[in-house]
């Protein structure tokens, strides 16, 4: 039954689908990175303080990272429970896409700048979406509550809700709504059930050549009288050693089992011209994906041997520094009961003849004939929870808990909390094809494609958050699950503490926009690869 307070949410989102779409591409068309989301920021904090919110931006020590309020005292429905939102805004480094059926890289940019790809520019104004009909159904109707909506930057290196988590800003929830767009089966237009995401581990490893004349024998000149002359590898041959070697023994990090993953990325390298000095700093980041904790630190073992071993033979120290130490997720029934209910009365997105031509112009143009139903059918139709949990399970070991990865797992351990998925477009393939990624990042960008979605999401997080704030009775079966979950809620026997000890990791040479005497540009500069 669909409840006055729920209409009244389901017509807001209604009579704002022209603002969400124009959020949508706003947040797109920034395009910022990990730890670079300034104006994204900014954008959600001003619009928060406009609707009404209280705001603190900069949250945890991060920058980019916000955590707002609003509070109804004037109900009449007794207890006010606390619920949680948020939004993620960060984009990819080299994913540059226009909203466009061709692909070519948003104005005055190359294709190296940033570029949403799952895409978070959907994902946070959908969760906005739900918020704003939360309030304004709370308003309407005279529900008291408190509704919490945090700003999470820098999630594709899982980094600011291990922070958040662990300075508190998750305490006292009722309920955590966690959205994320989707078209991987079966996890489309559904709830998870029992496997939750997994822990994931981030660190960058710094090596510092600040001592080169230790490697040679002096002869009292301050420099070498040769330039052939012996000197210290130096940081980049430091960082190249730690590449190849941590390549090398990848097999043997962990068992071929259990779904785990490990990736690298290189922040900085040489700090220094095609001189023959040594090069100074060089930096390298690596990502871990993995079911468990345990899994975690064996991994972040050999790569601390292989990092040691690479400074001593180059003449360099080395330096280890966090970027995230995030908890497995932590399941609750009762949560995801309440918002499959929901998108049950929402149903699945629907993309209409406008979208579908675009949809057509992109296979056209990617070579690919035209079809009468080019969106994946399974985009236009939801997968129940117990069902999409049987389908995932059925390549995992049954003594694996927790796949692949995301960081709202740490939301799980300080509050009853709900993860799910709607569809983002994906277009039909002909058999042994496959779309360059071009085409996922523009459908996720071009208004009439992905506000489907956003709609959807919308009304589904604020059909969970009216339901958790009018229901004391679904409140307090979520709660008791988490209670039992963790073997007497925070602290509990089966709890997990946060991981962070780390303070947050913005200083490092993230990719970012720059000011040049050009402009705002890419910090490749746009003309400079070609």
């Amino acid at each position: 039954m669909v409840t006055a307070t729920a209409t009244s949410a389901l017509n807001f989102v209604d009579d704002h689908k022209a603002d969400l779409s124009t959020w949508t591409r706003t947040i797109f068309d920034f395009g910022e990175t990990a730890w670079r989301e300034y104006q994204s920021a900014d954008w959600y904090v001003t619009r928060l303080r406009q609707e009404g919110f209280d705001v603190e931006a900069g949250s945890g020590g991060m920058p980019t990272a916000f955590c707002a309020h609003w509070t109804n005292k004037a109900g009449t429905n007794g207890k006010a429970p606390t619920i949680g939102m948020y939004a993620e805004y960060d984009a990819v480094p080299g994913n540059c896409q226009d909203a466009s059926t061709v692909k070519r890289p948003r104005p005055g940019l190359n294709e190296h700048a940033g570029g949403h790809t799952d895409p978070h520019s959907g994902l946070g104004i959908s969760s906005l979406g739900g918020l704003l009909a939360t309030k304004a159904a709370m308003e309407k109707h005279g529900i008291t509550g408190t509704l919490r909506f945090t700003g999470e930057p820098a999630e594709k290196v899982r980094g600011s809700k291990p922070i958040h988590a662990a300075k508190g800003y998750y305490d006292g929830l009722d309920g955590m709504i966690s959205f994320h767009p989707f078209y991987m089966l079966p996890l489309c237009n559904t709830v998870r059930w029992d496997t939750h995401c997994g822990a994931a581990y981030s660190m960058v490893y710094r090596f510092i050549c600040d001592q080169p004349e230790r490697w040679g024998i002096s002869d009292g000149a301050p420099i070498p009288q040769s330039h052939s002359a012996v000197r210290a590898p130096g940081a980049n041959d430091a960082l190249m050693m730690m590449y190849m070697a941590s390549k090398a023994l990848r097999d043997s990090m962990l068992p071929h089992q259990g779904g785990w993953s490990i990736s690298e990325a290189i922040l900085t390298a040489g700090q220094a011209t095609a001189d023959n000095l040594p090069a100074g700093l060089a930096e390298i980041q690596y990502m871990m994906r993995v079911p468990t904790i345990a899994m975690a630190e064996q991994i972040t073992a050999v790569l601390d041997r292989n990092a040691d071993h690479a400074a001593a033979m180059t003449g360099c120290r080395v330096e280890r520094h966090w970027v995230c130490k995030s908890r497995p997720g932590l399941a609750n029934h009762a949560m995801a009961g309440i918002t499959w209910d929901a998108l049950n009365i929402v149903g699945a997105p629907r993309w209409n003849e406008a979208a579908k031509a675009i949809a057509r112009e992109i296979q056209v143009n990617t070579g690919v004939e035209a079809m009468d139903e080019p969106f994946i059918d399974a985009c236009e139709s939801l997968i129940s929870p117990q069902e999409a949990e049987t389908i995932l399970r059925h390549d995992l070991p049954p003594s694996q808990i927790n796949s692949t990865s995301d960081d709202y797992t740490d939301m799980t351990w300080h509050a009853p909390t709900v993860r799910f998925y709607v569809a983002r477009p994906a277009l039909k393939a002909p058999k042994g094809f496959s779309y360059p990624g071009w085409v996922m990042n523009a459908l996720g960008g071009i208004s009439e494609t992905i506000e489907p979605m956003v709609i959807c999401a919308s009304k589904t997080v604020a059909l969970t958050a009216l339901r958790l704030l009018e229901d004391e009775g679904a409140r307090r079966r979520a709660k008791g699950e988490f209670i039992e979950r963790t073997g007497g809620g925070v602290g509990g026997s089966k709890w997990i503490a946060p991981l962070c000890d780390y303070e947050p990791p913005v200083h490092f040479r993230w990719p970012e926009y720059v000011t040049t005497a050009r402009g705002r540009e890419w910090w490749i500069p746009t003309g400079g690869v070609q």
